[in-house]
C-alpha cells in the first residue's frame, strides 16, 4: 500500500490537545477529510484559519484537509473511522453524547489511557459500553510523544482489537514511513501498560527530583514494568504484551523523556507544587495521577502486590511524604525477581 493511498473520505479525531492534534496529521495522510472536535472555541478558530493549534503543538503546522469544529455531531456524522483522544476523566460523558450520531458498525480507536476509578473498566470497556458493538473497538498505544511525532521522527505504536479487521483498519489508517503501527489481540494487555506504565513514570521523575541516580530510576522502571505485568495478568492480559511496544517502549520513554507530563510532574511533586497547581500551568492532565487511584484499587481487589503503584497513591491520596514513600519503597526485602508471575511467560 503507497504511504498518502485514502483509507476512507472522513475520520473524525475526538479531542485536539498535543497528542489529538499530532494525530490528525498523521491520518491526514490517508483521509480525504479530518474533522477534530475539540471543546476549546479558540481551538477551532485557530486550526480553521491558521492550520494551527493555537494552544497545543503551537509550532506545528496541520495539513490543509484537518478542519475543526465544536460540534461533536459535526464531526462523527458520516465519519468511517472515529479516534478518542479526550482526557480520562472526560471519556465517557464524551462517547454518550456522540453515541446517537455514530453509526453502529463505525470503526472507533480509543486513544485515551487510564482505568475508570470505582468500576475499575478500561477505556475501551467504557467506549463500548456507551456506543455498542464491542468488536469495533480497538486500542492504541507505545512511545508516541506528540511533540515528535509532529515533526516526522520515527515512532511505532500497536493497535489490538477483538477483530483483525478492526486493528488492520487503523494500521492502514496510521502508518507511514515514519510512523510503524503494530497489530495485536490482547486489548486488556495493551490498556493495562498504557495506564499503569503512567504511575510508574511519576514515581520515576520523583526519584529524579529527588537526585536520586540513575540506577534508582533503572529499578524503578524495571520493578515498574513487573508490576505492569502482574496487573495485567491478574485482569486477564498477556504479561507478554508488556515486552512490547505498549509496555517497556512507552514506559521507557514515558519515564525518560522530557516530554513526559507524568515525569515532569513527580519532580514538580518534590519542588512542592500540587496537582492543580500542575495542570492549571501546563495546561495538561496527568494522566498517571488518575491512575494511580483506579490501578490501586485494582490491586486491593485482586490481591495484586504493586509498591510502585502503592507508593504513588499514597502521595497523591493519602498525604504521605514523597521522600518517605521513595525510601520505603527502595528499602523493601527484595523477593525473588519475578514473584508473582510463575509461569506467565510459558506456554
Amino acid at each position: 500500500m503507497e504511504h498518502d493511498a485514502k483509507v476512507c473520505d472522513k475520520a473524525a479525531v475526538i479531542g485536539l490537545g498535543s497528542w489529538g492534534t499530532a494525530v490528525s496529521g498523521l491520518v491526514a495522510r490517508h483521509a480525504e477529510q479530518v474533522v477534530g472536535w475539540v471543546y476549546e472555541r479558540e481551538v477551532a478558530e485557530g486550526v480553521n484559519a491558521n492550520h494551527r493549534n493555537p494552544l497545543y503543538l503551537t509550532g506545528y503546522s496541520l495539513p490543509e484537509n484537518v478542519v475543526a469544529t465544536n460540534s461533536l455531531t459535526d464531526a462523527v456524522t458520516g465519519a468511517r473511522a472515529i479516534v478518542v483522544v479526550v482526557p480520562s476523566a472526560f471519556l465517557r460523558a464524551t462517547v454518550r453524547q456522540m453515541a446517537p450520531s455514530v453509526a453502529a458498525d463505525t470503526p472507533v480507536l480509543v486513544l485515551t489511557k487510564g482505568i475508570e476509578p470505582g468500576t475499575g473498566l478500561l477505556m475501551t470497556d467504557i467506549v463500548a459500553e456507551e456506543l455498542g458493538n464491542p468488536a469495533r473497538v480497538a486500542c492504541l498505544s507505545g512511545p508516541n510523544h506528540a511533540e515528535e511525532i509532529c515533526q516526522g521522527k520515527p515512532a511505532a505504536a500497536v493497535i489490538a482489537s477483538a477483530d483483525q479487521t478492526v486493528a488492520e483498519t487503523f494500521r492502514a489508517l496510521f502508518i507511514d514511513q515514519h510512523f510503524r503501527a503494530y497489530v495485536s489481540s490482547d486489548v486488556t494487555g495493551v490498556e493495562v501498560c498504557a495506564a499503569v506504565k503512567n504511575v510508574i513514570a511519576i514515581a520515576c521523575g520523583i526519584a529524579r527530583g529527588l537526585e536520586l541516580g540513575d540506577n534508582a530510576l533503572s529499578v524503578l522502571m524495571t520493578r515498574g514494568l513487573a508490576e505492569v505485568a502482574r496487573i495485567a495478568c491478574a485482569m486477564g492480559g498477556d504479561p507478554m504484551t508488556c515486552m512490547g511496544l505498549a509496555g517497556m517502549g512507552d514506559l521507557v520513554t514515558t519515564c525518560m523523556s522530557p516530554h513526559s507530563r507524568n515525569g515532569s510532574f513527580g519532580a514538580a511533586l518534590v519542588a512542592g507544587e500540587t496537582l492543580d497547581e500542575y495542570q492549571a500551568r501546563t495546561h495538561m492532565v496527568v494522566e498517571g495521577a488518575v491512575a494511580a487511584l483506579s490501578a490501586h484499587e485494582i490491586c486491593e481487589r485482586l490481591g495484586v502486590e504493586a509498591p510502585v503503584v502503592d507508593a504513588v497513591w499514597s502521595v497523591l491520596y493519602n498525604g504521605s511524604s514523597v521522600r518517605d514513600e521513595m525510601r520505603r519503597m527502595l528499602d523493601r526485602l527484595p523477593y525473588e525477581e519475578f514473584y508473582g508471575l510463575a509461569g506467565a511467560f510459558r506456554g
